[in-house]
């Protein structure tokens, strides 16, 4: 069983940060990551990733490209997080 990381959230993560998911069709607050199941953070992953991956996608939109990179990186976080319990 994985511990509780959603106790583990740091106060900069507990502001309201948002990502439209359109792989999961929904959209998502930041904190939200600590807690949802392991294939949903995959998605995640690919998803931002993949916006990411595109340097046009920089010039056109920087926040939705700066807001992918910052759940991205916490993703890949949470993620290590699971795989070492």
């Amino acid at each position: 069983m994985r511990k509780d990381l959603s106790r583990d959230v740091p106060l900069q993560e507990s502001k309201e940060k948002w990502f439209k998911s359109h792989l999961l069709d929904r959209e998502l607050e930041l904190r939200e990551l600590y807690d949802i199941p392991q294939q949903e953070l995959d998605i995640i992953m690919a998803e931002t990733a993949e916006l990411r991956s595109d340097p046009s996608n920089r010039e056109r939109n920087l926040g939705k490209y700066c807001t992918a990179g910052y759940f991205l990186e916490l993703a890949r976080i949470i993620d290590r997080r699971r795989s070492e319990q």
